[in-house]
């Protein structure tokens, strides 16, 4: 069982504005590598999203662009599954992208919000953020921190294969399948 988890916060209410990013890879079950770095997004910083994250534009005033980065992102994500919680660092990714002419990255795409939804029932129609389910699984973390995000989806995302007993590439062709509604028969617990 090989992936990736991705997080990124952004500098203001555009998803393009990446301002750091986090990625944590796993293989059988482990984490196998971390990587983090702040982004200067060429852009304003809301006092909203800075409370959120207390990512400064001073504190990015030297980090390297998105350009700067793609080479190395590309590498650490193409061709493998990448685990976001929620759409939200996709379409940031993806904006990011397309803002500046960039190739998109190969890879597939699996939201451990969706697992979760499916693996917990108190969770399929509320309460299903990454600091909640966090809560609920007894995993501790720095909110608001991209890598540190980022590891918190992976381990939502393998307490899901624990306790279901299916691994990620059976979770991505599953919600593939059956288009983001997995049938409830389809999941068992082996608790």
């Amino acid at each position: 069982m090989h992936f990736v988890a991705l997080d990124v916060e952004t500098a203001n209410s555009l998803v393009s504005s990446i301002c750091q990013i986090g990625i944590a890879e796993y293989a059988s079950g482990s984490l196998l590598s971390e990587w983090e770095t702040l982004v200067n997004p060429q852009a304003d910083f809301s006092p909203w999203n800075m409370q959120i994250h207390g990512i400064t534009r001073g504190m990015v005033a030297y980090a390297p662009a998105f350009p700067d980065i793609y080479e190395d992102l590309a590498a650490r994500m193409q061709g493998k599954i990448v685990v976001s919680h929620t759409h939200f660092d996709r379409s940031s990714l993806s904006r990011a992208l397309q803002l500046y002419d960039l190739p998109p990255i190969e890879c597939e795409w699996l939201d451990s919000a969706k697992v979760a939804r499916r693996v917990w029932k108190q969770f399929a129609r509320r309460g299903y953020g990454l600091k909640s389910l966090c809560n609920f699984l007894g995993y501790e973390f720095a909110h608001h921190n991209a890598l540190a995000d980022a590891k918190a989806a992976g381990f939502i995302m393998l307490e899901a294969c624990r306790h279901t007993g299916l691994n990620i590439e059976d979770w991505l062709s599953a919600l593939l399948v059956y288009g983001g509604r997995l049938k409830a028969d389809k999941i068992h617990s082996v608790d």
